[in-house]
């Protein structure tokens, strides 16, 4: 059996005629369109009605016989509405007389009401979507809806809507500053945040600051020591940078080259770095500690760090050639970092064998 399965989905029939849905019959559908028609002549879904009526009179198939049927949903054309929809075809396919399998051709009329083809396709098979508006309202129709699915996607919203925002922001915002007699820059700003968004949205860079505010705001309210140590750290790098800038400028060559330079800025840095490094190694293996996952070899870092601190300092005294750093000093360095990494490494090695249980658990006991 075909079935002719008219589609309304926010229920025009049911709001504005006395007719129950679903409406099961050539003749019970031809009299909906009917009353549809004298109450809102204007209505898409009379066309719906009618052309159900006509696909019936028109299909003539000796091999199967055709039924048309009209289906609807609720006003606000929702999640709701496809699950009505889908309940009456159940109701429709349920008072089918008849030991066929069913196939529907489903009528609509516009691209909205074929949201709910996936609903009738789980029910009965599809053969065919015969979709029927008014000509001149054809595109219009198709564009508007394309248009509110648009602003109906948070994502697609976002990217769209928002740099388009700040574009029209931008004049209003020229004139404002003009007025204020704000430097000119002003729109320079404007536009470097704009470039700013566009860039982050194109490298998918939102994703990475989310996860990283994300984290952030789990260490404030876990209590870990690691987020203060971090904070710590940063300052500490941010000195030693300093450090490395005012080292770079007291070079006794006014122009160093590269080389140079980058010694003299790492000779600079080196120990506001790597104390930043043993703080941000204690905060951690305090939360290890204190979270019950500590092991004896993490007090390695602090040391490692220390170990390769010295040997950058002696390395980068020794090119710059400070007063007292000669060829004994760097081979003291030398000798001391590679030293103080083996005996940490041994060390706690040693202690880790000794006692497995306190590492094992973490020396919560």
């Amino acid at each position: 059996m075909l079935l002719v399965l008219c589609v309304d989905l926010d229920d025009d029939l049911g709001r504005k005629t006395d007719f129950e849905t679903p409406v099961v019959g050539r003749d019970a559908v031809e009299d909906a369109a009917v009353a549809l028609a004298n109450t809102d002549p204007e209505d898409s879904d009379v066309n719906v009605c009618f052309q159900g009526v006509h696909l019936h009179d028109e299909i003539d198939d000796d091999r199967e016989s055709v039924e048309v049927a009209v289906v609807t949903g609720t006003a606000k054309a929702d999640v709701s509405a496809n699950r009505t929809v889908g309940d009456e075809v159940d109701t429709v396919l349920a008072s089918l007389s008849t030991g066929e399998d069913v196939h529907a051709l489903v009528v609509t009329d516009g691209a909205q009401d074929e949201s709910v083809l996936p609903v009738i396709r789980s029910r009965v098979p599809i053969d065919g979507v015969r979709r029927v508006v008014v000509r001149q309202a054809q595109d219009l129709e198709s564009m508007y809806y394309t248009f509110k699915r648009v602003l109906a996607d948070p994502e697609t919203r976002g990217t769209i809507l928002v740099p388009l925002g700040i574009l029209l922001l931008i004049y209003p915002v020229a004139i404002v500053a003009d007025e204020l007699g704000l430097p000119g820059s002003t729109l320079g700003v404007i536009s470097a945040l704009l470039g700013l968004y566009v860039l982050f949205r194109g490298l998918g860079l939102e994703t990475a600051i989310d996860d990283l505010v994300e984290r952030v705001r789990v260490a404030l309210f876990a209590g870990r020591v690691q987020f203060v140590t971090s904070v710590v750290g940063a300052a500490l790098v941010a000195v030693g940078a300093v450090g490395g800038v005012e080292a770079v400028d007291a070079v006794a060559d006014p122009d160093p080259q590269a080389l140079g330079a980058t010694v003299a800025f790492v000779y600079g840095a080196v120990q506001w770095v790597a104390a930043a490094g043993v703080v941000v190694s204690l905060g951690r293996i305090t939360d290890e500690y204190l979270g019950g996952g500590f092991r004896w070899r993490y007090l390695n870092a602090p040391f490692y760090v220390g170990a390769i601190a010295l040997v950058l300092h002696g390395l980068t005294a020794f090119f710059l050639g400070q007063g007292f750093a000669d060829l004994s000093y760097l081979a003291a360095t030398l000798t001391a970092g590679t030293l103080l990494g083996l005996a940490s490494t041994l060390a706690f090695a040693v202690v880790e064998q000794r006692y497995p249980q306190d590492s094992d658990s973490g020396l919560a006991g």
